[in-house]
């Protein structure tokens, strides 16, 4: 019996072995497989400029920061073909489990809850949180103002957690262009998110009558997510940000987008 017990102990343990294995071949071989296949599948927007939109000028192509970023970065990666996405925000990060994409290159808040279930790269992009409301708003100067105020947010954004968070009522919309369409109609009394693509809203629309009523002390950090455990994918995509930092290739791609060069916070 007691031989009995000590072999399926053996054998579990074996077992349990030869699953780590796997689990880490499997994740060794995710950067090879790109590489080899010559594609990697990137989950993005599609409609949050700057960052990620389709310009109408230039037959409704997909541009903006995050995309061209996200060509660079695979290219030096060694794949050579990046195959775009798209979908609403609150399904982004939930289509790497779902194997509908291998990456997800669109803002994405790097956070300690995101970290345990999935790999970053070095952050790519910082900006700070902001609160973004009509012109005739003026009982909001701080990030605390917002509590019991109807906010729109994506769910499951930093920003609409944030907004929650702070006692804020939420109206689920799928994104930034809809947050706007609610403040302005006077269905919602703000929104939280990302200072640049306010800058870039107001740019394309300066007479649009929303404001920037109050900022985060603190900038948020942005970068590439991917399927955890993949340490060498990884790698080569820090590789390659360092690279394009240093050629000139990140200023060349940011100022396209914002006019100037917003790789350091």
């Amino acid at each position: 019996m007691k031989a009995l017990k000590q072999r399926l102990v053996l054998s579990v343990l074996a077992g349990v072995i030869a699953l780590g294995s796997v689990v880490s071949v499997q994740a060794a071989d995710l950067y090879e497989q790109l590489k080899t296949n010559k594609v990697v599948r990137v989950g993005t927007e599609g409609t949050y400029p700057p960052f990620t939109f389709h310009d109408s000028k230039k037959d409704n192509v997909l541009t903006g920061f995050d995309v061209e970023l996200a060509k660079e970065v695979f290219k030096r990666a060694g794949i050579e073909k990046v195959e775009f996405v798209e979908g609403p925000w609150d399904g982004l990060i939930a289509g790497v489990d779902a194997d509908r994409y291998d990456a997800v290159v669109n803002q994405v808040g790097i956070t300690p809850e995101r970290q345990e279930k999935y790999d970053f790269s070095n952050p790519y992009i910082s900006s700070p949180m902001v609160v973004i409301a009509r012109e005739d708003e003026t009982g909001v100067t701080k990030l605390e103002d917002i509590k019991g105020k109807n906010a729109a947010q994506t769910l499951t954004s930093n920003f609409g957690k944030k907004a929650k968070a702070l006692g804020a009522e939420i109206i689920s919309v799928d994104g930034f262009a809809q947050s706007i369409d609610l403040l302005t109609s006077k269905r919602a009394d703000l929104t939280l998110n990302d200072r640049l693509s306010f800058l870039d809203f107001k740019k394309q629309k300066p007479d649009a009558p929303v404001k920037i009523v109050a900022t985060d002390s603190e900038p948020a950090n942005s970068g590439i997510l991917v399927k955890k455990g993949n340490p060498e994918l990884v790698a080569a995509i820090n590789k390659a940000l360092d690279e394009i930092k240093a050629d000139g290739t990140y200023a060349k791609i940011s100022e396209q987008f914002f006019g100037v060069d917003v790789s350091k916070p």
